[in-house]
């Protein structure tokens, strides 16, 4: 069993995912930031200068805080501005995604037609006195 187990780790496609994976992870940091320090501060700032992940309202008469946070701690709330933010970062992630998987479609067109076409095969006459001929040399 820990033979399968090794050769199946060691194959390319497992590989490649694992690599994909970690990168993804990171790709993902670093949308959530541009999301959240450039793009959040800019919306809440159109939107009357509030942060985004402050719009809440509590689901309780016990919640009376302006943070989230704080809210958070005295009862139930419904945080839609952290749904926003969460959802606009899968927007930009899913359309950079996107635009990646776009390119590399556009690369590999562009290079299966530079690639040199196969030769025709011969004619079948052609063909049978090739063979007729390699024949006859090996005798």
């Amino acid at each position: 069993m820990l033979k399968e187990f090794q050769e199946f780790i060691s194959r390319g496609n497992v590989m490649d995912l694992a690599v994909g994976v970690i990168i993804g992870a990171a790709f993902g940091k670093i949308v959530d930031s541009l999301v959240n320090d450039i793009i959040m501060p800019i919306v809440g700032a159109i939107f009357g200068g509030l942060d985004f992940n402050n719009y809440f309202f509590g689901l309780s008469s016990a919640v009376n805080a302006t943070s989230l946070a704080d809210a958070k701690k005295q009862g139930a709330v419904f945080a839609y501005g952290s749904f926003i933010t969460v959802a606009l970062n899968f927007v930009i992630l899913a359309f950079i995604i996107f635009l990646m998987v776009k390119a590399v479609n556009n690369l590999r067109r562009r290079l299966e037609k530079e690639k040199p076409a196969t030769p025709a095969a011969p004619p079948a006459d052609v063909a049978l006195l090739t063979e007729i001929r390699d024949l006859l040399a090996r005798k």
